[in-house]
């Protein structure tokens, strides 16, 4: 018995040697292939951002020379560089909104580079910010009417590219008036007129950059041009995008003016050729299933062809 079990106990080990040693295919000392990988043809390059040009935003210039400036912009294009899937859907968002907010900013004479804080406020997106603040320009609803914009259950139109976008550039204007900086219009859009006023008055400082603030606010311009210099030269960042991988301009549809009722905007959309979804889509201002129109206002509704 105890016999049969040894003999049975050295056959079962040299089977189990010659497995193991059939089952490796590559000399001793080899390293294994490694298979290829599809890695869709996005190379993972890490490397540090190019600081020796000179950097600006609304035309002015943003003083290099001084290291705490060159680090804190250093964060801002190292960060937004390589969050990689928030960057390319902003670069793809710009050439969707752009026109528009150009357009009108130059209607107004604010500075093109304004846009950019569009997407430092909500990546070009219909947020809702914890605090409230709302639509790609981020309006508290108190500012929003201030500055004009309609706000209640039926119509918000933070919403609304167009109308939120002139109403930015009365307060960018109104700030610019007491401010007399671009640089610190920026900073009060972020954290209020009153609170940079005062900043400035205890701190004794002139321009933005002498000025310590709050976390958010002191990286707040640094972020605007560190997304400005990637969105105007992408592939310099390492972001490649076809023509046919851009979102394209809401730019087909026709307008159509409202001022009575609409009980139900689902029939609303059919009786125009559309859908309730697509509807919603070119008028995201338009909040509830219905607009009641109780002051008899003429609304634009905008009507994709």
């Amino acid at each position: 018995m105890n016999k049969a079990l040894h003999y049975y106990t050295l056959a079962m080990a040299a089977f189990l040697t010659i497995a193991i040693f059939a089952s490796y295919s590559g000399k001793l000392g080899e390293e294994p292939e490694k298979s290829e990988v599809d890695n869709n043809n996005i190379p993972q390059v890490i490397k540090a951002v190019d600081l020796s040009k000179p950097f600006d935003f609304a035309g002015e210039s943003l003083p290099m020379d001084n290291f705490d400036v060159a680090e804190r912009l250093d964060r801002e294009l190292l960060v937004n560089t390589y969050w990689h899937s928030n960057t390319i859907l902003n670069i793809k968002n710009a050439y969707k909104y752009f026109p528009v907010i150009e357009r009108i900013l130059k209607k107004n004479g604010i500075p093109e580079d304004f846009k950019y804080l569009a997407v430092a406020e909500s990546s070009l997106r219909n947020e809702v910010s914890p605090a409230g603040a709302r639509g790609i320009w981020q309006f508290m609803n108190g500012t929003a009417e201030q500055y004009g914009l309609e706000t209640n259950r039926e119509v918000d139109e933070r919403y609304h590219l167009e109308k939120s976008t002139q109403a930015a550039c009365e307060l960018l204007k109104d700030y610019y008036r007491r401010l007399n900086s671009w640089t610190l219009t920026a900073a009060a859009y972020n954290a209020g007129l009153s609170r940079i006023s005062r900043e400035m008055e205890e701190q004794r400082a002139e321009t933005y950059f002498d000025l310590n603030l709050n976390a958010e606010t002191s990286r707040y311009v640094f972020r605007l041009v560190a997304i400005k210099e990637i969105l105007s030269r992408p592939q310099d960042f390492g972001f490649y995008l076809d023509t046919d991988e851009r979102y394209p301009p809401l730019e087909d549809y026709r307008v159509v003016e409202v001022d009575t009722a609409i009980d139900n905007l689902g029939d609303f959309a059919r009786e125009q050729g559309t859908s309730y979804r697509m509807l919603k889509v070119y008028n995201p201002w338009l909040m509830d299933s219905k607009l009641p129109n109780r002051s008899g206002k003429t609304y634009e509704i905008k009507i994709p062809q």
